[in-house]
């Protein structure tokens, strides 16, 4: 690479993301509450909505797992992101929960697809580059978040329901065009070093496959009520506007976490991040103060992408096959396990699910803290080589 096209690389990385997974996927939260009060949507059926588009990104993991040539092809990259901005723009046509449901399936497994091109893309182009250029790109989610978020709060009191799916298939739409010219892994030419002990790197593997499939669980209970849980306590805009927070909080929060990668364990921050992670989530349902609402919002940004990149870059220190399909695999399995969890919580409101969630990141937690136990931390001798992360 050019000395200008590291940072070209990671523009279109983080483009394809913030339209695959920032509005691709989050932008049902912010506009969650207006289905409810707009298109007679009930809690339990966007509940299910959630699930269905949870299902879909475990298929699209699969897929990248399965059939690694996937991973490696422009044509899935582009493929996924205009279906993704099609099922954006088909939600109004319908009141039908059955079409949503499989719009929003459809939308799940496009955007699986869209990260784990993207993912692979920076893990293999961006090798011996410094970590944080990586971590740039893996904020483009919580940009696409912050941006989809604006765009539902401006259309707030001015629009329905119909106007914001409309607004971020147009949003994603121009995001699809700053990454059509992403390029894809390479196919690999030699071998993968391999770890000092096999049976070793499976158990530490394990662990942290159970970890990040633990956060899959709770943290997309936030990630798909928390707008809902602070308006219901603090109606008005706080809810939006905390998700616009969370968003921006995102965006540098992957770079700062590479960052630390290189001076701290990466299973040490991986603990200390979803230890955060579970306070932010329980702030709101202990509590229905603004300042509880704002600080929620900005520890679950600084953190829930933290995880995702301290996650994947573990995995490709320990130089596991197929790290990143398998760890979004296991990811997406958590997704669709959460909402169905919580969902006979949610007549009783929000709280009771967000408690629920943070006990289960500290269940994730306490599996990166077995993670720590004779970490292999020499397995890649220039640490600034492995880069970063997921959602």
């Amino acid at each position: 690479m050019t000395a200008s096209a590291p940072r070209a690389h990671v523009a279109r990385a983080a483009a394809a993301l913030a339209a695959g997974m920032g509005v691709g996927r989050f932008v049902y939260t912010p506009i969650l509450p207006l289905m409810h009060a707009q298109a007679g949507l009930s809690a339990a059926a966007g509940a299910n909505l959630a699930t269905a588009n949870y299902a879909g990104y475990l298929i699209g993991a699969l897929a990248g797992a399965l059939a690694p040539a996937l991973v490696r092809s422009s044509a899935v990259l582009r493929g996924s992101l205009l279906l993704l901005t099609a099922t954006l723009a088909a939600m109004p046509f319908t009141h039908s929960t059955a079409v949503w449901g499989v719009l929003r399936l459809l939308a799940g497994t496009a955007s699986a697809l869209v990260f784990v091109v993207a993912a692979a893309s920076l893990l293999h182009h961006l090798r011996g580059h410094p970590p944080h250029l990586p971590g740039w790109a893996f904020g483009g989610v919580g940009a696409g978040i912050a941006l989809s978020g604006l765009l539902v709060l401006a259309l707030r009191s001015t629009a329905d329901w119909r106007d914001a799916w409309w607004a971020a298939a147009a949003l994603a739409e121009v995001l699809t065009v700053g990454s059509w010219n992403l390029l894809p892994e390479q196919t690999p030419t030699v071998p993968a070093t391999k770890t000092a002990s096999t049976a070793r790197a499976y158990r530490w593997f394990g662990a942290l496959f159970v970890s990040y499939t633990l956060e899959g669980v709770g943290y997309i209970v936030a990630g798909t009520f928390l707008v809902a849980a602070i308006g219901q306590g603090s109606p008005g805009l706080l809810g939006s506007g905390a998700w616009v927070l969370v968003g921006l909080a995102a965006v540098p929060s992957s770079a700062l976490w590479a960052r630390l990668g290189r001076r701290w364990s990466r299973p040490g921050l991986l603990l200390t991040a979803l230890t955060v992670q579970a306070v932010g989530i329980a702030l709101p349902a202990l509590t229905g103060s603004t300042a509880a609402a704002l600080g929620s919002a900005v520890l679950f940004g600084a953190t829930f992408l933290g995880v995702s990149t301290l996650a994947l870059a573990t995995g490709a220190h320990l130089r596991f096959p197929r790290s990143v399909a398998l760890l979004t695999a296991g990811y997406s399995v958590g997704q669709i396990i959460g909402p169905l969890t919580v969902a006979p919580l949610l007549r009783h409101g929000y709280h009771q699910a967000l408690l629920l969630a943070a006990l289960v990141v500290l269940a994730a937690a306490a599996a990166a803290a077995v993670l720590r136990i004779g970490f292999p931390h020499h397995v890649v001798a220039a640490e600034h080589a492995v880069p970063v992360r997921q959602r």
